[in-house]
Protein backbone atom coordinates (compact mmCIF):
# COMPACT_ATOMS: atom_id res chain seq x y z
CA UNK A 1 0.00 0.00 0.00
CA UNK A 2 1.13 3.43 -0.44
CA UNK A 3 1.25 6.21 2.35
CA UNK A 4 0.86 9.79 0.72
CA UNK A 5 -1.04 9.75 -2.45
CA UNK A 6 -2.06 12.54 -4.68
CA UNK A 7 -4.80 12.06 -6.76
CA UNK A 8 -5.49 13.82 -10.44
CA UNK A 9 -9.23 15.25 -10.28
CA UNK A 10 -10.85 17.49 -12.84
CA UNK A 11 -14.20 17.02 -12.57
CA UNK A 12 -15.07 15.00 -15.04
CA UNK A 13 -15.31 10.78 -14.41
CA UNK A 14 -12.24 10.29 -14.83
CA UNK A 15 -11.17 12.24 -11.88
CA UNK A 16 -13.73 9.90 -9.88
CA UNK A 17 -11.97 7.08 -11.19
CA UNK A 18 -8.60 8.06 -9.89
CA UNK A 19 -9.79 8.85 -6.89
CA UNK A 20 -11.68 5.07 -6.66
CA UNK A 21 -8.55 3.56 -7.27
CA UNK A 22 -6.47 5.81 -4.67
CA UNK A 23 -9.17 4.65 -2.14
CA UNK A 24 -7.88 0.89 -3.24
CA UNK A 25 -4.26 1.58 -2.91
CA UNK A 26 -3.61 3.76 -0.14
CA UNK A 27 -3.04 2.34 3.04
CA UNK A 28 -4.93 2.33 6.13
CA UNK A 29 -3.56 5.19 8.08
CA UNK A 30 -1.98 6.97 5.25
CA UNK A 31 -2.85 10.19 3.57
CA UNK A 32 -4.92 11.31 -0.19
CA UNK A 33 -4.86 14.74 -1.86
CA UNK A 34 -6.99 15.32 -4.24
CA UNK A 35 -5.18 17.83 -6.79
CA UNK A 36 -7.16 20.26 -9.43
CA UNK A 37 -5.41 22.37 -11.36
CA UNK A 38 -5.91 25.71 -12.80
CA UNK A 39 -4.32 27.95 -14.91
CA UNK A 40 -4.65 31.05 -12.61
CA UNK A 41 -2.29 34.39 -13.25
CA UNK A 42 -0.25 32.16 -15.66
CA UNK A 43 -3.36 32.71 -17.86
CA UNK A 44 -3.20 36.32 -19.75
CA UNK A 45 -6.20 37.81 -18.90
CA UNK A 46 -5.96 36.94 -15.25
CA UNK A 47 -2.32 38.32 -15.36
CA UNK A 48 -3.90 41.47 -15.26
CA UNK A 49 -6.71 40.99 -13.57
CA UNK A 50 -6.20 39.34 -10.03
CA UNK A 51 -9.21 38.93 -9.33
CA UNK A 52 -10.18 36.50 -11.62
CA UNK A 53 -7.34 34.07 -10.14
CA UNK A 54 -8.73 34.38 -7.09
CA UNK A 55 -12.15 33.00 -8.60
CA UNK A 56 -10.85 30.31 -10.53
CA UNK A 57 -8.93 29.41 -6.78
CA UNK A 58 -12.77 29.54 -5.57
CA UNK A 59 -14.06 27.32 -7.81
CA UNK A 60 -11.30 24.86 -7.99
CA UNK A 61 -12.08 24.61 -4.05
CA UNK A 62 -16.00 24.00 -4.89
CA UNK A 63 -15.02 21.69 -7.23
CA UNK A 64 -12.84 19.25 -5.21
CA UNK A 65 -15.19 19.57 -2.03
CA UNK A 66 -17.56 18.11 -4.33
CA UNK A 67 -15.95 15.65 -5.58
CA UNK A 68 -14.81 14.63 -2.68
CA UNK A 69 -18.38 14.63 -1.05
CA UNK A 70 -19.60 12.21 -3.86
CA UNK A 71 -16.34 10.06 -3.58
CA UNK A 72 -17.16 9.46 0.21
CA UNK A 73 -13.27 9.63 1.24
CA UNK A 74 -11.31 11.28 3.67
CA UNK A 75 -8.54 13.74 1.49
CA UNK A 76 -7.11 17.14 2.13
CA UNK A 77 -8.20 19.23 -1.07
CA UNK A 78 -5.63 21.26 -2.62
CA UNK A 79 -6.33 23.37 -5.46
CA UNK A 80 -3.28 24.13 -7.58
CA UNK A 81 -2.08 26.92 -9.69
CA UNK A 82 0.34 25.91 -12.60
CA UNK A 83 0.72 26.47 -16.55
CA UNK A 84 0.03 23.06 -16.96
CA UNK A 85 -2.16 20.08 -15.70
CA UNK A 86 1.24 17.53 -15.99
CA UNK A 87 3.27 20.43 -14.07
CA UNK A 88 1.07 21.53 -11.41
CA UNK A 89 0.72 17.49 -10.50
CA UNK A 90 4.37 17.13 -10.55
CA UNK A 91 4.89 19.75 -8.35
CA UNK A 92 2.38 19.22 -5.57
CA UNK A 93 3.62 15.35 -5.62
CA UNK A 94 6.86 16.78 -4.75
CA UNK A 95 5.53 18.95 -2.16
CA UNK A 96 3.55 16.68 -0.95
CA UNK A 97 6.59 13.88 -0.87
CA UNK A 98 4.43 11.17 -2.48
CA UNK A 99 4.73 7.90 -3.25
CA UNK A 100 1.50 7.36 -5.64
CA UNK A 101 0.04 10.07 -8.51
CA UNK A 102 -3.33 8.45 -9.55
CA UNK A 103 -4.46 9.97 -12.99
CA UNK A 104 -7.56 8.90 -14.80
CA UNK A 105 -8.24 7.47 -18.52
CA UNK A 106 -9.87 10.14 -20.83
CA UNK A 107 -12.02 7.34 -22.83
CA UNK A 108 -11.65 3.81 -24.76
CA UNK A 109 -10.45 3.13 -27.41
CA UNK A 110 -10.97 -0.09 -30.12
CA UNK A 111 -11.40 -3.21 -28.08
CA UNK A 112 -11.52 -1.43 -24.96
CA UNK A 113 -8.03 0.46 -24.97
CA UNK A 114 -7.12 2.94 -22.82
CA UNK A 115 -7.02 6.71 -24.49
CA UNK A 116 -4.98 9.34 -22.51
CA UNK A 117 -5.34 12.66 -23.33
CA UNK A 118 -2.53 15.00 -23.51
CA UNK A 119 -2.87 16.44 -19.80
CA UNK A 120 -2.71 12.63 -18.54
CA UNK A 121 0.17 11.76 -20.67
CA UNK A 122 1.94 15.03 -19.19
CA UNK A 123 1.25 13.88 -15.69
CA UNK A 124 2.71 10.34 -16.61
CA UNK A 125 6.13 12.04 -18.06
CA UNK A 126 8.86 12.86 -16.07
CA UNK A 127 6.67 12.64 -12.91
CA UNK A 128 8.32 12.34 -9.53
CA UNK A 129 6.89 8.58 -8.42
CA UNK A 130 4.99 6.22 -8.73
CA UNK A 131 1.48 6.09 -11.14
CA UNK A 132 -1.54 4.30 -11.41
CA UNK A 133 -3.84 4.85 -13.98
CA UNK A 134 -7.71 3.71 -13.04
CA UNK A 135 -9.98 2.81 -16.50
CA UNK A 136 -12.64 4.68 -17.63
CA UNK A 137 -15.65 3.57 -15.62
CA UNK A 138 -13.54 2.45 -13.18
CA UNK A 139 -15.61 4.67 -10.06
CA UNK A 140 -19.23 2.98 -11.67
CA UNK A 141 -18.00 -0.46 -11.25
CA UNK A 142 -15.16 -0.44 -8.06
CA UNK A 143 -13.50 -3.81 -7.78
CA UNK A 144 -12.18 -5.27 -4.69
CA UNK A 145 -8.75 -6.32 -5.23
CA UNK A 146 -8.44 -9.97 -5.50
CA UNK A 147 -5.71 -10.56 -8.17
CA UNK A 148 -3.07 -8.83 -8.91
CA UNK A 149 -0.96 -9.46 -11.90
CA UNK A 150 2.82 -8.77 -12.14
CA UNK A 151 5.12 -7.66 -15.86
CA UNK A 152 8.04 -10.32 -14.50
CA UNK A 153 11.37 -11.19 -16.75
CA UNK A 154 13.73 -10.85 -13.57
CA UNK A 155 15.15 -7.57 -14.00
CA UNK A 156 15.45 -5.61 -10.91
CA UNK A 157 12.23 -3.02 -12.01
CA UNK A 158 10.35 -6.84 -11.95
CA UNK A 159 11.40 -7.88 -9.00
CA UNK A 160 10.27 -4.10 -7.80
CA UNK A 161 6.99 -4.97 -8.65
CA UNK A 162 6.89 -8.55 -7.65
CA UNK A 163 7.56 -6.42 -3.73
CA UNK A 164 4.81 -4.27 -4.17
CA UNK A 165 2.35 -7.01 -5.54
CA UNK A 166 3.50 -9.18 -2.28
CA UNK A 167 2.71 -6.20 0.24
CA UNK A 168 -0.73 -5.53 -1.56
CA UNK A 169 -1.71 -8.69 -1.65
CA UNK A 170 -0.73 -9.16 2.41
CA UNK A 171 -4.06 -6.96 3.50
CA UNK A 172 -6.44 -8.27 0.78
CA UNK A 173 -4.96 -11.78 0.96
CA UNK A 174 -4.82 -11.16 -3.01
CA UNK A 175 -3.73 -13.67 -5.42
CA UNK A 176 -0.37 -13.32 -6.85
CA UNK A 177 0.28 -13.89 -10.44
CA UNK A 178 3.37 -13.12 -12.82
CA UNK A 179 3.49 -13.29 -16.39
CA UNK A 180 7.12 -13.49 -18.82
CA UNK A 181 6.24 -12.56 -22.06
CA UNK A 182 9.38 -13.98 -24.01
CA UNK A 183 9.98 -11.47 -27.58
CA UNK A 184 12.33 -12.30 -30.04
CA UNK A 185 14.65 -8.70 -30.70
CA UNK A 186 14.27 -7.07 -33.73
CA UNK A 187 17.66 -7.83 -34.64
CA UNK A 188 16.55 -11.38 -34.96
CA UNK A 189 18.70 -13.13 -32.92
CA UNK A 190 16.91 -16.09 -30.34
CA UNK A 191 18.07 -15.71 -27.38
CA UNK A 192 21.75 -14.48 -25.65
CA UNK A 193 23.39 -17.95 -26.28
CA UNK A 194 21.84 -19.13 -29.31
CA UNK A 195 18.52 -21.18 -27.54
CA UNK A 196 15.62 -21.95 -29.95
CA UNK A 197 12.25 -20.24 -29.59
CA UNK A 198 10.87 -23.12 -27.47
CA UNK A 199 14.00 -23.74 -25.11
CA UNK A 200 13.47 -20.01 -24.36
CA UNK A 201 9.55 -20.58 -23.43
CA UNK A 202 10.46 -23.26 -21.71
CA UNK A 203 13.27 -22.12 -19.65
CA UNK A 204 11.18 -18.91 -18.93
CA UNK A 205 8.21 -20.74 -17.60
CA UNK A 206 10.29 -23.52 -15.46
CA UNK A 207 11.46 -20.22 -14.12
CA UNK A 208 8.05 -18.46 -13.33
CA UNK A 209 6.73 -21.80 -11.83
CA UNK A 210 9.72 -21.70 -9.48
CA UNK A 211 8.78 -18.28 -8.05
CA UNK A 212 7.76 -18.91 -4.15
CA UNK A 213 3.94 -17.65 -3.62
CA UNK A 214 2.92 -16.55 -7.01
CA UNK A 215 1.30 -18.43 -10.25
CA UNK A 216 3.86 -17.91 -13.03
CA UNK A 217 3.62 -18.44 -16.26
CA UNK A 218 5.70 -17.42 -19.52
CA UNK A 219 4.14 -16.71 -22.76
CA UNK A 220 5.60 -15.81 -26.64
CA UNK A 221 4.44 -12.15 -28.01
CA UNK A 222 5.01 -8.38 -28.00
CA UNK A 223 5.22 -7.38 -24.68
CA UNK A 224 2.62 -4.18 -24.92
CA UNK A 225 0.22 -6.58 -26.31
CA UNK A 226 0.41 -9.52 -23.88
CA UNK A 227 1.13 -7.28 -20.88
CA UNK A 228 -2.20 -5.79 -21.71
CA UNK A 229 -4.30 -9.02 -21.94
CA UNK A 230 -3.33 -10.78 -19.24
CA UNK A 231 -3.85 -7.70 -16.78
CA UNK A 232 -7.73 -7.57 -18.49
CA UNK A 233 -7.67 -10.72 -16.26
CA UNK A 234 -6.53 -9.14 -12.75
CA UNK A 235 -7.47 -6.29 -10.81
CA UNK A 236 -4.68 -4.48 -10.84
CA UNK A 237 -1.42 -5.44 -12.91
CA UNK A 238 1.62 -4.29 -11.68
CA UNK A 239 5.26 -3.21 -14.41
CA UNK A 240 8.33 -2.05 -13.35
CA UNK A 241 9.71 1.74 -14.52
CA UNK A 242 13.31 1.25 -16.42
CA UNK A 243 15.22 4.37 -14.98
CA UNK A 244 15.09 8.01 -14.26
CA UNK A 245 15.66 10.98 -16.24
CA UNK A 246 17.03 14.38 -15.20
CA UNK A 247 16.34 15.19 -11.54
CA UNK A 248 15.67 11.38 -10.90
CA UNK A 249 12.00 11.89 -12.28
CA UNK A 250 10.15 8.57 -13.68
CA UNK A 251 11.30 8.00 -17.52
CA UNK A 252 8.90 4.86 -18.61
CA UNK A 253 10.66 2.46 -21.27
CA UNK A 254 9.17 1.25 -24.09
CA UNK A 255 7.11 -0.93 -22.28
CA UNK A 256 5.33 0.72 -20.11
CA UNK A 257 4.33 3.85 -22.52
CA UNK A 258 3.17 1.08 -24.99
CA UNK A 259 1.35 -0.56 -22.32
CA UNK A 260 -0.52 2.71 -20.88
CA UNK A 261 -2.47 3.30 -23.69
CA UNK A 262 -3.23 -0.89 -24.45
CA UNK A 263 -4.43 -1.36 -20.35
CA UNK A 264 -8.14 -2.91 -20.09
CA UNK A 265 -8.06 -2.40 -16.33
CA UNK A 266 -6.09 -0.36 -13.48
CA UNK A 267 -2.26 -0.19 -13.91
CA UNK A 268 0.39 0.49 -11.56
CA UNK A 269 4.04 1.69 -13.06
CA UNK A 270 6.53 1.77 -10.56
CA UNK A 271 9.92 3.59 -10.78
CA UNK A 272 13.05 2.24 -10.08
CA UNK A 273 14.03 3.61 -6.47
CA UNK A 274 10.80 3.30 -4.58
CA UNK A 275 10.82 1.88 -1.56
CA UNK A 276 9.76 -1.84 -2.92
CA UNK A 277 12.82 -1.69 -5.34
CA UNK A 278 16.37 -3.67 -4.41
CA UNK A 279 18.03 -1.09 -6.80
CA UNK A 280 20.65 0.97 -4.69
CA UNK A 281 20.03 4.81 -4.68
CA UNK A 282 23.43 5.93 -5.24
CA UNK A 283 23.39 3.40 -8.64
CA UNK A 284 20.06 5.03 -9.64
CA UNK A 285 22.19 8.44 -9.85
CA UNK A 286 25.11 7.00 -11.51
CA UNK A 287 22.67 5.89 -14.25
CA UNK A 288 20.13 8.44 -14.30
CA UNK A 289 21.62 9.68 -17.60
CA UNK A 290 21.30 6.68 -19.77
CA UNK A 291 18.36 5.87 -21.56
CA UNK A 292 16.26 3.08 -20.79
Amino acid sequence: MFEKVVVGVDGRVSGRDAIALAAQLTEPGGSMALAHVYPGIHKRSHAILPGMAEADREAALELLGEERSKAGVEAEIVPVEAPAPGRGLHEESERQDADLLVLGTCRHGIVGRAVLGNDTRAAINGAPCAIALAPLGYAEHPKAIRTIGVGYDGSPESEAALGAAKELAKGSHAKLRARHVVSIPYSGVIGPVGLGLGEMIEDAQEHMEALPGVQGDAVYGLTGEELATFGAECDLLIVGSRGYGPLRRVMLGSTAINLQSRARGPLLILPRGTRYSPVDSSDDRERASVPA
